[in-house]
């Protein structure tokens, strides 16, 4: 699926996403800094029932935050050095549940990443729209 949109059509963005995907899954998100990853996942939280605010969890490596249906968890490996980091973390437990596990920048732990995980590219356009690929691994 591939999907372009403004800023200002964040919600109905999500909620193709969502429609698209149904159940909870782990969704990859690989893009530039400053494309909008951590923007998308906001907003995918908000439509997934999420009523808390929400951040990017850069120095803590994940954020947990309770949906209507489900526990979302949020990560960010931008700063992480080796994926040790990650297993200190549990990061098994995680994927291996009923729960929506979004992950800005995937890229710093290719041998962890499960197999049915969704990758979505997120490209900034000229006109400041964004294009986002929404495919499985």
């Amino acid at each position: 699926m591939k999907l372009t949109y403004h800023l200002t059509e964040l919600k109905d963005i999500t909620t193709k996403i969502l429609t698209y995907l149904e159940t909870p899954r782990t969704l990859l998100f690989y893009g530039e800094m400053g494309v909008g990853k951590t923007t998308l996942i906001k907003e995918l939280a908000k439509q997934l029932g999420v009523t808390e605010a929400t951040s990017s969890p850069t120095f803590s490596l994940v954020n947990e935050y309770q949906g209507s249906n489900n526990t979302v968890f949020h990560f960010d490996f931008y700063r992480i050095e080796n994926e040790v980091e990650v297993y200190d973390i549990g990061i098994e437990d995680y994927f291996y549940q009923n729960s929506w596990c979004l992950v800005e920048w995937p890229e710093k732990i290719p041998k962890i990443i499960p197999e049915d995980a969704i990758t979505i590219k997120i490209h900034k356009n000229s006109d400041e729209t964004r294009t986002l690929e929404i495919s499985a691994r």
